[in-house]
Protein backbone atom coordinates (compact mmCIF):
# COMPACT_ATOMS: atom_id res chain seq x y z
CA UNK A 1 0.00 0.00 0.00
CA UNK A 2 1.47 3.10 -0.73
CA UNK A 3 1.32 6.38 1.01
CA UNK A 4 -1.75 8.01 -0.98
CA UNK A 5 -3.98 5.07 -0.50
CA UNK A 6 -7.74 5.73 0.19
CA UNK A 7 -10.06 2.69 -0.74
CA UNK A 8 -9.02 -1.28 -1.63
CA UNK A 9 -11.62 -3.75 -2.78
CA UNK A 10 -12.05 -7.06 -1.16
CA UNK A 11 -10.39 -8.56 -3.47
CA UNK A 12 -7.34 -6.47 -2.98
CA UNK A 13 -7.65 -7.00 1.03
CA UNK A 14 -8.13 -10.84 0.48
CA UNK A 15 -4.49 -10.61 -1.40
CA UNK A 16 -2.85 -8.35 1.15
CA UNK A 17 -3.94 -11.11 3.94
CA UNK A 18 -2.44 -13.44 1.93
CA UNK A 19 0.75 -11.44 1.76
CA UNK A 20 0.53 -10.96 5.87
CA UNK A 21 1.58 -7.25 7.05
CA UNK A 22 -2.05 -5.97 7.28
CA UNK A 23 -3.97 -5.40 10.29
CA UNK A 24 -8.03 -4.99 9.71
CA UNK A 25 -10.19 -2.83 11.64
CA UNK A 26 -13.79 -3.58 12.00
CA UNK A 27 -15.55 0.18 12.78
CA UNK A 28 -19.13 -1.08 12.51
CA UNK A 29 -20.70 1.33 14.61
CA UNK A 30 -24.84 1.66 15.22
CA UNK A 31 -25.49 5.41 17.26
CA UNK A 32 -29.06 3.94 18.09
CA UNK A 33 -26.83 1.03 20.27
CA UNK A 34 -23.62 1.06 21.02
CA UNK A 35 -23.42 -2.24 21.83
CA UNK A 36 -24.92 -3.34 18.64
CA UNK A 37 -21.08 -3.33 16.79
CA UNK A 38 -19.68 -5.54 19.52
CA UNK A 39 -22.04 -8.31 19.24
CA UNK A 40 -21.81 -7.73 15.03
CA UNK A 41 -17.86 -8.63 15.51
CA UNK A 42 -18.46 -11.20 17.84
CA UNK A 43 -21.02 -12.97 15.42
CA UNK A 44 -19.26 -12.73 12.58
CA UNK A 45 -16.18 -10.78 10.88
CA UNK A 46 -13.25 -10.18 8.58
CA UNK A 47 -10.31 -12.91 8.99
CA UNK A 48 -8.16 -11.09 12.00
CA UNK A 49 -10.22 -8.33 12.31
CA UNK A 50 -10.08 -5.81 15.18
CA UNK A 51 -12.89 -4.10 16.74
CA UNK A 52 -12.40 -0.48 16.97
CA UNK A 53 -15.96 1.13 18.90
CA UNK A 54 -15.97 4.54 18.33
CA UNK A 55 -16.98 6.00 21.74
CA UNK A 56 -14.01 3.69 23.01
CA UNK A 57 -11.16 3.51 21.07
CA UNK A 58 -11.51 6.80 18.03
CA UNK A 59 -13.15 9.35 21.06
CA UNK A 60 -12.66 10.29 24.27
CA UNK A 61 -16.28 11.28 25.54
CA UNK A 62 -14.91 12.37 29.05
CA UNK A 63 -13.78 15.84 26.80
CA UNK A 64 -16.41 18.59 27.32
CA UNK A 65 -17.34 21.50 25.12
CA UNK A 66 -15.62 19.65 21.83
CA UNK A 67 -18.83 17.96 20.81
CA UNK A 68 -19.80 14.50 20.79
CA UNK A 69 -17.14 12.30 19.14
CA UNK A 70 -14.23 14.21 21.07
CA UNK A 71 -10.98 13.16 19.47
CA UNK A 72 -8.79 11.49 22.23
CA UNK A 73 -5.51 12.79 23.16
CA UNK A 74 -2.33 11.06 21.85
CA UNK A 75 -1.75 9.02 24.44
CA UNK A 76 -5.17 7.15 24.71
CA UNK A 77 -4.69 6.51 20.56
CA UNK A 78 -1.66 5.27 20.62
CA UNK A 79 -2.91 2.96 23.69
CA UNK A 80 -5.20 1.96 21.36
CA UNK A 81 -2.85 0.83 18.51
CA UNK A 82 -0.78 -0.73 20.83
CA UNK A 83 -3.88 -3.36 22.02
CA UNK A 84 -4.14 -4.13 18.33
CA UNK A 85 -0.84 -4.63 18.25
CA UNK A 86 0.39 -1.78 15.57
CA UNK A 87 3.29 -1.18 14.33
CA UNK A 88 4.24 1.41 12.12
CA UNK A 89 5.50 -1.37 9.41
CA UNK A 90 1.84 -2.51 8.77
CA UNK A 91 -0.84 -1.27 5.98
CA UNK A 92 -4.19 -0.94 8.03
CA UNK A 93 -7.68 -1.55 6.06
CA UNK A 94 -10.88 -0.22 8.21
CA UNK A 95 -14.21 -1.14 7.33
CA UNK A 96 -17.55 -0.70 8.28
CA UNK A 97 -21.32 -1.40 7.37
CA UNK A 98 -22.18 2.21 6.41
CA UNK A 99 -20.26 2.69 3.01
CA UNK A 100 -17.31 3.78 5.28
CA UNK A 101 -19.19 6.59 7.42
CA UNK A 102 -19.49 4.72 10.32
CA UNK A 103 -16.69 4.58 11.44
CA UNK A 104 -13.98 3.18 9.03
CA UNK A 105 -13.49 6.91 7.54
CA UNK A 106 -12.75 8.16 11.08
CA UNK A 107 -10.29 5.48 12.07
CA UNK A 108 -8.47 6.03 8.60
CA UNK A 109 -8.20 9.98 9.06
CA UNK A 110 -6.99 9.89 12.78
CA UNK A 111 -4.16 7.41 11.56
CA UNK A 112 -3.01 10.17 8.68
CA UNK A 113 -3.36 12.53 11.52
CA UNK A 114 -0.90 10.29 13.41
CA UNK A 115 1.54 10.10 10.78
CA UNK A 116 0.45 6.59 9.42
CA UNK A 117 -0.26 7.31 5.65
CA UNK A 118 -0.72 3.78 4.61
CA UNK A 119 -4.14 2.81 5.56
CA UNK A 120 -7.11 2.54 3.55
CA UNK A 121 -10.85 1.95 3.76
CA UNK A 122 -12.66 -1.27 2.55
CA UNK A 123 -15.11 0.40 -0.25
CA UNK A 124 -18.33 -1.55 0.09
CA UNK A 125 -17.28 -2.68 3.96
CA UNK A 126 -18.55 -5.71 5.23
CA UNK A 127 -21.21 -6.42 2.50
CA UNK A 128 -18.45 -5.85 0.05
CA UNK A 129 -16.56 -9.20 1.44
CA UNK A 130 -19.39 -11.04 2.47
CA UNK A 131 -21.19 -10.91 -1.01
CA UNK A 132 -18.00 -11.96 -2.71
CA UNK A 133 -18.26 -14.90 -0.54
CA UNK A 134 -15.08 -14.46 0.90
CA UNK A 135 -14.36 -16.18 4.85
CA UNK A 136 -15.47 -14.79 7.78
CA UNK A 137 -14.64 -15.48 11.05
CA UNK A 138 -16.28 -15.16 14.60
CA UNK A 139 -15.33 -14.60 18.57
CA UNK A 140 -12.78 -12.57 19.81
CA UNK A 141 -9.41 -11.32 18.10
CA UNK A 142 -6.59 -10.96 20.19
CA UNK A 143 -3.21 -9.96 19.09
CA UNK A 144 -0.25 -9.40 20.55
CA UNK A 145 0.26 -6.23 21.91
CA UNK A 146 3.13 -3.67 20.60
CA UNK A 147 4.69 -0.96 22.11
CA UNK A 148 3.12 2.03 20.27
CA UNK A 149 3.83 6.00 20.43
CA UNK A 150 1.83 8.45 18.06
CA UNK A 151 1.28 12.04 17.76
CA UNK A 152 -1.92 14.14 15.91
CA UNK A 153 -0.44 16.59 13.84
CA UNK A 154 -1.79 20.07 15.23
CA UNK A 155 -1.90 21.66 12.00
CA UNK A 156 -4.30 19.17 10.51
CA UNK A 157 -7.09 19.77 12.67
CA UNK A 158 -9.59 22.68 12.99
CA UNK A 159 -11.10 24.12 16.27
CA UNK A 160 -13.20 26.80 17.03
CA UNK A 161 -10.52 29.86 17.13
CA UNK A 162 -9.08 29.23 13.44
CA UNK A 163 -13.15 27.80 12.29
CA UNK A 164 -14.25 31.48 14.10
CA UNK A 165 -11.00 33.62 12.72
CA UNK A 166 -11.09 32.55 8.94
CA UNK A 167 -15.00 32.69 8.51
CA UNK A 168 -14.58 36.50 9.08
CA UNK A 169 -11.71 36.68 6.96
CA UNK A 170 -13.97 34.61 4.61
CA UNK A 171 -11.39 32.53 3.48
CA UNK A 172 -12.68 28.90 3.88
CA UNK A 173 -15.00 27.07 2.34
CA UNK A 174 -16.65 25.49 4.94
CA UNK A 175 -18.33 21.46 3.54
CA UNK A 176 -21.27 20.37 6.15
CA UNK A 177 -21.83 16.37 5.55
CA UNK A 178 -24.76 16.17 7.33
CA UNK A 179 -28.64 14.82 5.53
CA UNK A 180 -29.93 17.94 3.93
CA UNK A 181 -33.19 18.20 6.37
CA UNK A 182 -30.44 18.68 9.28
CA UNK A 183 -28.43 21.40 7.49
CA UNK A 184 -31.56 23.10 6.42
CA UNK A 185 -32.56 22.60 10.20
CA UNK A 186 -36.07 21.06 9.20
CA UNK A 187 -35.22 18.51 11.78
CA UNK A 188 -32.35 17.62 14.12
CA UNK A 189 -32.49 14.09 15.90
CA UNK A 190 -29.33 13.86 17.51
CA UNK A 191 -28.11 17.95 19.05
CA UNK A 192 -29.99 20.21 20.76
CA UNK A 193 -30.23 23.03 18.22
CA UNK A 194 -31.46 22.89 14.52
CA UNK A 195 -29.49 24.21 11.54
CA UNK A 196 -25.83 24.65 10.28
CA UNK A 197 -23.24 27.20 10.68
CA UNK A 198 -23.45 30.70 8.55
CA UNK A 199 -21.47 30.32 5.36
CA UNK A 200 -21.56 26.24 5.30
CA UNK A 201 -22.65 24.39 1.91
CA UNK A 202 -23.94 21.00 2.58
CA UNK A 203 -22.57 17.87 0.75
CA UNK A 204 -24.54 14.93 2.41
CA UNK A 205 -21.30 12.40 2.49
CA UNK A 206 -24.14 9.85 0.88
CA UNK A 207 -23.34 11.58 -2.27
CA UNK A 208 -20.07 9.92 -2.45
CA UNK A 209 -21.56 6.69 -2.63
CA UNK A 210 -23.36 4.56 -5.14
CA UNK A 211 -26.45 2.86 -4.93
CA UNK A 212 -24.30 -0.27 -4.49
CA UNK A 213 -22.74 0.56 -1.34
CA UNK A 214 -19.48 2.04 -2.77
CA UNK A 215 -17.77 5.45 -3.32
CA UNK A 216 -18.53 6.34 -7.11
CA UNK A 217 -15.62 6.79 -9.27
CA UNK A 218 -12.70 9.52 -8.83
CA UNK A 219 -13.97 11.11 -12.33
CA UNK A 220 -17.73 11.38 -10.81
CA UNK A 221 -16.44 12.45 -7.60
CA UNK A 222 -13.94 14.95 -8.56
CA UNK A 223 -16.00 16.67 -10.75
CA UNK A 224 -19.03 17.28 -8.03
CA UNK A 225 -16.80 18.41 -5.65
CA UNK A 226 -15.04 20.92 -7.84
CA UNK A 227 -18.65 22.31 -8.42
CA UNK A 228 -18.70 23.04 -4.74
CA UNK A 229 -15.22 24.39 -4.80
CA UNK A 230 -15.77 26.96 -6.78
CA UNK A 231 -12.44 29.58 -6.98
CA UNK A 232 -11.48 27.31 -3.68
CA UNK A 233 -8.29 25.48 -3.51
CA UNK A 234 -8.93 21.93 -1.71
CA UNK A 235 -6.73 23.15 0.68
CA UNK A 236 -8.96 26.16 1.74
CA UNK A 237 -11.92 23.33 2.42
CA UNK A 238 -13.00 22.38 6.25
CA UNK A 239 -15.47 19.49 6.63
CA UNK A 240 -17.95 19.56 9.57
CA UNK A 241 -20.85 17.32 10.33
CA UNK A 242 -22.79 16.33 13.02
CA UNK A 243 -20.13 15.32 15.56
CA UNK A 244 -16.74 14.95 13.49
CA UNK A 245 -17.24 11.10 11.95
CA UNK A 246 -19.02 11.53 8.71
CA UNK A 247 -16.65 14.71 7.51
CA UNK A 248 -14.17 12.33 7.51
CA UNK A 249 -16.01 10.36 4.63
CA UNK A 250 -16.34 14.04 2.72
CA UNK A 251 -12.20 14.10 3.00
CA UNK A 252 -11.82 10.51 2.05
CA UNK A 253 -13.90 11.26 -1.08
CA UNK A 254 -11.99 14.47 -1.85
CA UNK A 255 -8.75 12.50 -1.39
CA UNK A 256 -9.70 9.59 -3.57
CA UNK A 257 -10.51 12.29 -6.22
CA UNK A 258 -6.78 13.83 -6.27
CA UNK A 259 -8.15 17.07 -4.29
CA UNK A 260 -5.71 16.67 -1.42
CA UNK A 261 -5.20 19.06 1.70
CA UNK A 262 -8.95 19.68 2.96
CA UNK A 263 -9.17 19.49 6.94
CA UNK A 264 -11.91 18.27 9.23
CA UNK A 265 -13.48 20.50 11.97
CA UNK A 266 -13.40 18.12 14.69
CA UNK A 267 -16.04 19.47 17.32
CA UNK A 268 -18.46 20.15 14.47
CA UNK A 269 -22.26 20.54 14.58
CA UNK A 270 -22.52 19.55 18.31
CA UNK A 271 -19.41 21.67 19.52
CA UNK A 272 -20.55 24.89 17.67
CA UNK A 273 -23.62 24.64 19.13
CA UNK A 274 -22.13 23.88 22.52
CA UNK A 275 -21.71 27.46 23.10
CA UNK A 276 -25.54 29.27 22.37
CA UNK A 277 -23.86 32.72 21.76
CA UNK A 278 -22.36 31.52 18.19
CA UNK A 279 -24.55 31.91 15.34
CA UNK A 280 -26.96 29.23 13.25
CA UNK A 281 -28.36 29.77 10.47
CA UNK A 282 -30.83 27.89 8.51
CA UNK A 283 -32.29 26.89 5.55
CA UNK A 284 -31.02 26.09 2.11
Amino acid sequence: MNDTATLVSASELRAMQARGSVLVVDCRFDLGDASAAERAHASAHLPGAVHAHLDRDLSDLSKKGLGRHPLPDDAAFSAVLARWGWTPRLDVVAYDAAGGALAAARLWWMLRLAGHARVAVLDGGFSAWRDEGLPLESGAVLREATPAQVAFDPDAVVWYEELQRRREVGDLLLMDARAAPRFRGDIEPLDPVAGHVPGAVNRPFQDNLGTDGRFRPRERLRTDFMQLLGAHDPRDVVHMCGSGVTACHNLLAMEHAGLAGSRVFAPSWSGWVGDRTRPVAVGD
